[in-house]
């Protein structure tokens, strides 16, 4: 069933209109009277961009993506690529319009998804496509561990056009909890950095408070531009990740 989503309907950008169910925390004044007259449903009358038509979703690339704490686990790109195209699945099943940042065009129809994923090594590195419609809705799955300032620059260029959007960190569980004890050498991945730490029991407290406050930043930039922020473990199950991102574009 195509439920909250597949709203979509040919028209003429905001000159075309169509009624949805009225939904908790519509205002009042939108409901559509004369509609809701034919039924014993509430509805509201809005125009076709105020419907989330096109959702942009991006997947954080670079080699900190491919690390993992052990074999039995997913890399947090194995499992970032996995939410994206379960995700677009159900988008494209409920008749939205997927598009993946850095390619021109976005694809429609159930049999767009082998496309989509053939098309993820195209796809852009950095979030940052001038191209994504305005009033738009937008998913960035990523660990996101770059300084704030970064992530707050690309959100802040995709609100400024009116788009909307989820930030999900994806983390591997030894990035959460740092279970490493006695002498442990830290090597960057990709770059020669390295950190040699004696006891690593010894700064697992502050590691946590960091990452917390981390996160906490990255909660506070998504609010500010009316985004939402969530985060996921790759020793979890998919499933909870994937439904809390599908409700989260549904309208309202």
């Amino acid at each position: 069933m195509q439920g909250v989503h597949g709203r979509r309907r040919p028209g003429q950008g905001d000159a075309f209109w169509q009624f949805r169910p009225y939904l908790p925390g519509d205002a009042a004044a939108r409901v559509d009277w004369r509609q809701s007259a034919k039924s014993d449903r509430l509805f509201v009358r809005e125009t076709e961009w105020e419907a989330a038509q096109t959702v942009a979703l991006w997947c954080q690339g670079g080699p900190g993506m491919d690390w993992r704490s052990g074999k039995e686990l997913p890399t947090k790109r194995v499992r970032a690529e996995l939410l994206l195209l379960a995700l677009s699945a159900l988008l494209l099943r409920g008749g939205e319009r997927v598009r993946l940042f850095g390619l021109p065009r976005a694809f429609a129809g159930r049999g767009a998804l082998q496309t989509i994923a053939q098309s993820l090594p195209a796809a852009a590195e950095v979030a940052d496509d001038g191209r994504i419609p305005r009033h738009a809705r937008a998913v960035l799955i990523g660990d996101f561990l770059a300084p704030l300032e970064e992530t707050k620059r690309v959100v802040a260029q995709l609100a400024a056009r009116a788009v909307r959007g989820h930030l999900l960190q994806v983390l591997d569980p030894a990035e959460e909890t740092l279970p490493f004890t006695g002498r442990v050498r830290f090597e960057a991945l990709g770059v020669t950095e390295h950190a040699l730490v004696p006891r690593v029991e010894g700064v697992r407290a502050l590691y946590e408070e960091r990452l917390a406050r981390h996160r906490e930043g990255l909660a506070a930039l998504a609010s500010a531009s009316g985004w939402s922020f969530a985060t996921h473990r790759t020793d979890q199950p998919p499933e909870a990740a994937l439904l809390a991102l599908h409700r989260r574009l549904a309208p309202g």
